[in-house]
């Protein structure tokens, strides 16, 4: 992916108003981020730990997403899979809901998909954050293969949050 400044990601913005846009929380070290190792750029509002925002390149165009999640929820921990990734962790992995764009969102549709709580997909798909001992399935297929899985995923989820 490449490296995006704030003005890009305030822009790409699809499911919020622009000037809930211009408010949210955009981290302020954007340079310091592995761009080349992201398939998508996401974050959690530090001043809000519901909300949480990303950003990918999708078919040549930038598209952000603002998404809610439960905070964090006592008990024990279960293992579950990320719906992006599909990395498996122990209380690693959050019901992610994101308004729809337009007039359905602004009627209170939304969408929902479980992904890594961190937003860090991209780093386990390509072995650069380690979730432990069996949170990877063995797999035959190639890295690359695994990257592309991982886009379509996302792509999917926004498709789902952009469609009329």
């Amino acid at each position: 992916m490449k490296q995006l400044t704030e003005k890009e990601i305030r822009a790409a913005f699809v499911n919020c108003s622009k000037g809930e846009a211009k408010r949210l929380s955009v981290p302020r070290d954007l340079a310091d981020h592995p761009w080349d190792d992201l398939d998508y750029f996401g974050w959690r509002d530090p001043q809000a730990p519901g909300r949480a925002y990303l950003v990918a390149e999708l078919e040549g165009t930038v598209r952000a997403l603002v998404l809610r999640s439960p905070g964090h929820t006592s008990g024990q921990a279960r293992r579950s899979m990320c719906s992006i990734c599909l990395t498996t962790h122990d209380g690693g992995v959050s019901l992610m809901v994101a308004p729809k764009a337009g007039k359905a969102g602004q009627q209170g549709n939304s969408v929902g998909i479980y992904v890594c709580s961190d937003l860090a997909c991209s780093l386990y798909v390509r072995g650069k954050r380690d979730v432990g001992a069996g949170a990877r399935l063995h797999e035959t297929i190639t890295l690359e293969e695994k990257i592309q899985r991982t886009v379509a995923n996302l792509a999917a989820f926004a498709a789902k949050v952009t469609a009329v």
